[in-house]
């Protein structure tokens, strides 16, 4: 797996987050994340990273099997676009890792923001510069995607643990940590409520 990937910012300057470190720490609570959650994400790092791409192909598989899903990846024709697909299957990648690996600091919650923005109509199409008739993801459908994204990582934990309680700390905390960075990636869709 690469390191980079176009379009993929998170070590640039970015505008600060307009959710506060305070609200953050709120959201952490509000999912019962802890210290113990942040090692057994650390270790599942060490298991999905190298997984990588399976996993990849597992949750691209269930997009691409759902039109309503793949219709975010659309170009100016209306078909999914392989260009678009491919770009964001590079930062999708490098996701895993940073939901694994990265600090919940400020520089992860700007890029929380930014990948938000990725999502809504603030800046949907333009980092990969795509003509698209999809000119958002709708908030329904990525509080949804928690589900497959979540459920489908169990396997991959257990490729690489034999400890079934092991396993099940990691899935724990991949699951928390999915359903934190949802929580920040609405803000732009009600952000006067949020």
């Amino acid at each position: 797996m690469t390191t980079t990937a176009p379009g993929y910012t998170f070590d640039a300057t970015l505008d600060r987050s307009p959710v506060t470190m305070d609200q953050l720490a709120e959201l952490e609570a509000s999912v019962l994340w802890s210290d113990d959650d942040r090692e057994a994400l650390r270790r599942a790092g060490e298991i999905l990273v190298p997984q990588t791409e399976q996993i990849l192909d597992v949750w691209y598989g269930f997009v691409g099997g759902n039109a309503h899903l793949v219709a975010a990846f659309a170009g100016a024709d209306g078909q999914p676009s392989g260009e678009y697909l491919g770009a964001v299957r590079e930062r999708f990648g490098l996701w895993i890792r940073d939901v694994c690996e990265r600090d919940h600091d400020q520089q992860w919650l700007d890029y929380q923001n930014e990948v938000a923005l990725r999502h809504h109509t603030s800046k949907k199409n333009a980092t990969d510069e795509v003509d698209s008739p999809a000119g958002y993801v709708p908030l329904a459908h990525l509080i949804a995607l928690i589900v497959p994204i979540t459920v489908t990582i169990r396997p991959f934990l257990a490729n690489g643990e034999p400890d079934a309680a092991a396993v099940d700390a990691m899935y724990q905390a991949w699951f928390k940590a999915v359903t934190l960075t949802v929580a920040l990636w609405a803000h732009p869709y009600a952000p006067d409520t949020w």
